[in-house]
């Protein structure tokens, strides 16, 4: 079960002159926070690349206004491919985390890139094909696991987020690259500067447990939307966390006190810490 999925994002996948086609078929936009940047149900076939920031896309649930988050998407990410493709109502909500930019695209123009470009249409049926397995993977974790399994597993997952991820400390996400644009070469007299050491920072581990202390940003009901409950649930689980030690609670964050303890609650090992 993830969110945020093992894949090269789309954009990063091409090459420069691939990239440079794509970014020539659209136009750049930008959205506030909480922005609806696609919306369920809706009959638009425009596609878009995330340029900077993060996004959730979410599902409506049979629980009326609750929402399943089912997946995180940053830089690099196409969005709205499947719309473009079969021309059905878009099939989930994007929303924007905070301010965005993207590279919006008609979907007819999108089409007959694809149509041209075989490998960048190989590219795009991959990304179908693993979001469609991770779909599948959600679901299967909803019907076999407990909300505390559910839970660990999340947050374990986010907490070894990069540090520019959706819910960690906020740091400026490097944007997708655009072709360069020449510039004639000034030249400048060097100037000798003192050397000044860079302090070490230590961030989360992309593999393996995330270090004692890390963070991850979220209200309980967005955590309750990316596990598949209800936020009076996580609650409950949140409160035996903190009653094993495992997790520290605050206004929308949740320390990771003890993260292999959590990495063994996510795989259904339940262990009580010794009085």
């Amino acid at each position: 079960m993830g969110l945020l999925g093992d894949e090269l994002a789309f954009a990063r996948a091409l090459t420069d002159r691939e990239n440079e086609s794509v970014m020539a078929l659209g136009n750049r936009k930008r959205y506030a926070a909480d922005a609806h940047l696609l919306t369920e149900g809706d009959r638009s076939t425009h596609v878009m690349i995330i340029l900077q920031g993060w996004v959730t896309v979410s599902v409506a649930t049979d629980r009326g206004a609750t929402r399943l988050i089912l997946g995180l998407r940053g830089p690099g990410e196409l969005l709205g491919e499947m719309a473009a493709l079969d021309s059905h109502p878009r099939s989930a909500t994007v929303r924007a985390l905070g301010s965005i930019e993207a590279l919006v695209i008609p979907g007819d123009a999108f089409r007959r890139f694809l149509a041209l470009h075989p490998r960048v249409s190989g590219l795009v049926i991959r990304q179908l094909t693993f979001r469609l397995r991770s779909a599948d993977q959600e679901r299967s974790a909803l019907a076999s696991l407990t909300v505390l399994q559910r839970l660990a597993s999340r947050l374990t997952e986010l907490s070894r987020a990069e540090p520019s991820g959706p819910y960690t400390p906020a740091v400026p996400t490097p944007p997708v690259p655009t072709p360069p644009v020449p510039t004639p070469s000034v030249p400048t007299p060097a100037v000798p500067t003192p050397s000044v050491p860079t302090p070490a920072v230590t961030t989360p581990s992309v593999t393996g447990t995330s270090p004692a202390g890390t963070v991850v940003h979220l209200a309980q009901d967005e955590l309750a939307a990316t596990v598949g409950a209800t936020r009076e649930a996580v609650a409950k689980a949140l409160r035996l966390l903190r009653s094993q030690q495992i997790v520290r609670t605050g206004n929308r964050r949740v320390e990771i006190l003890d993260p292999a303890l959590l990495a063994l609650l996510a795989d259904g090992h339940h262990e009580e810490r010794p009085e």
